[in-house]
């Protein structure tokens, strides 16, 4: 029996990370992040440190859209049943394990190559490793929420951070230190090595249960009502009419159908909760060397301080959660993510001062830690168990496209205003969002208040 939210003491919300469920979520997570800084960040000091030309390695940031359109192909995931892989692990367990399949599949295509000599390959297979990522993603997210309850959404999230973030000093530090060792392919081929984590982990989590796809689709009323209509027509088009219906219209119609008028302004906080964080952050590091700091420095204190203050805040958020609710936090780190700007403007006004570097880069941390770890809570709970993974792709497409907008056009707001205007209009941006968590806090039906103990 799940505990209500306010009969909970802190040891029992700490007890939840030791729950299966919650454990699971740190290897999916590592599993999430080892990929994404091989296509980016990652690749570009290899293809660099090969002689690649500046311009041509450019072109390969727009590997990273396809993070920002996996929605288009989230249905196919959600309601696509696979030939043997479907049948033997089910369909969450099944997609992860191909999409693994193809991450692997790219890095060791990558560890096999020279960039000089066959840069077109390497951007086929980095788009390989890109699209396998963002796949998982997508089969990653459904197996959370179908996998418990949403009272421990926020925990599992948490988890998933932390999980994330490993995976990205894998294929960030770690890569870098395998290349300097012994070389560039060895570096991907051993990132190859470590998708292990995340097939080990699938093989040894079960399936969450949830209703096969043929039974889901006969409940539709739209699938039923186009069957009825479809009469006398092809079998085969009859089928793939239905699937249709079933995998990309509904998810849309229900999500509509279940908040009504309220969907529009919930899509709207789902498109301004990040926009003032992600907004800022292009700017973030020009800041820092316009500062003075070294690289060195820069580098130090947003991997020291920057890595456990987001590690810190994720865990926090969870903790809040699973003590108070969504509705209070959800305010809470609204206000935290947008407000903590406030100090980089105060950097770019005190100069090159260390102390205000690291209370910059340390409040930032943990407030998107903890933002993070409770908005994936809330998205978790608008999202229907019959459609988790579409909808959870909708969502997480949504929150970033419009702060990675507005993020290319920071440059020009500090070449016309300084650094610290630009991040006080930053910090502006942030509050419809605060002003909306206000009221979905207020809403017992977008957020249940806690329950009292029974006398």
């Amino acid at each position: 029996m799940t505990i209500p939210t306010a009969q909970r003491s802190w040891g029992a919300a700490l007890a939840i990370y030791l729950r299966a469920p919650v454990i699971t979520m740190l290897f999916l997570g590592f599993s999430a992040g080892l990929p994404f800084l091989l296509v980016f960040s990652t690749l570009s000091a290899w293809l660099r440190s090969d002689g690649i030309q500046v311009a041509a390695i450019g072109f390969f940031s727009w590997i990273g859209m396809l993070y920002s359109i996996k929605f288009f192909w989230a249905p196919i995931v959600d309601r696509l049943a696979l030939p043997v892989l479907t049948r033997t692990f089910g369909q969450r367990r099944g997609w992860m394990l191909l999409a693994q399949a193809m991450i692997a599949g790219g890095l060791i295509g990558l560890s096999s190559l020279d960039p000089q000599q066959n840069l077109a390959l390497v951007a086929a297979f980095a788009l390989l490793v890109a699209f396998g990522s963002a796949t998982q993603d997508i089969a990653i997210d459904a197996f959370r929420i179908e996998s418990a309850p949403d009272d421990i959404q926020a925990a599992m999230a948490s988890t998933y951070i932390i999980g994330y973030r490993g995976g990205l000093l894998a294929a960030g530090a770690g890569a870098l230190y395998v290349a300097s060792w012994i070389s560039w392919q060895a570096a991907y081929l051993t990132m190859a090595l470590l998708v292990g984590v995340g097939v080990i982990t699938v093989l040894l989590r079960p399936e969450p249960k949830r209703l096969s796809l043929t039974t889901q689709l006969i409940h539709e009323p739209k699938v039923r009502a186009f069957i009825r209509a479809s009469r006398g027509k092809p079998r085969a088009l009859r089928r793939l009419g239905a699937w249709l219906i079933g995998a990309v219209i509904c998810p849309f119609t229900d999500f509509i159908s279940r908040h009504r008028l309220k969907a529009l302004w919930l899509l709207v906080f789902v498109a301004v909760f990040r926009i003032s964080d992600l907004a800022m952050a292009s700017m973030a590091n020009p800041l820092y060397i316009d500062l003075g700091f070294s690289l060195a420095t820069i580098a130090n204190v947003t991997n020291v301080f920057g890595i456990a203050m987001s590690i810190s805040g994720g865990i926090l958020g969870g903790l809040l959660v699973a003590r108070y609710g969504i509705g209070p936090i959800l305010v809470l780190g609204a206000a935290a993510a947008t407000l903590t700007n406030l100090l980089f403007a105060a950097l770019a006004l005190a100069g090159q001062s260390l102390p205000m570097l690291v209370m910059a880069i340390v409040g930032d941390n943990l407030a998107n830690g903890l933002a993070s770890a409770v908005f994936i809570a809330f998205l978790s709970s608008l999202t229907s168990r019959a459609y988790t993974a579409t909808q959870y792709a909708l969502f997480s497409s949504l929150m970033t496209l419009p702060g990675k907008f507005l993020s290319g056009f920071g440059g020009l707001v500090v070449a016309a205003e300084g650094y610290a205007t630009f991040f006080v209009i930053a910090t502006a941006l942030g509050l419809p969002a605060i002003a909306l968590a206000i009221w979905i806090s207020r809403d017992k039906d977008l957020v249940p208040p806690p329950t009292p103990r029974a006398a």
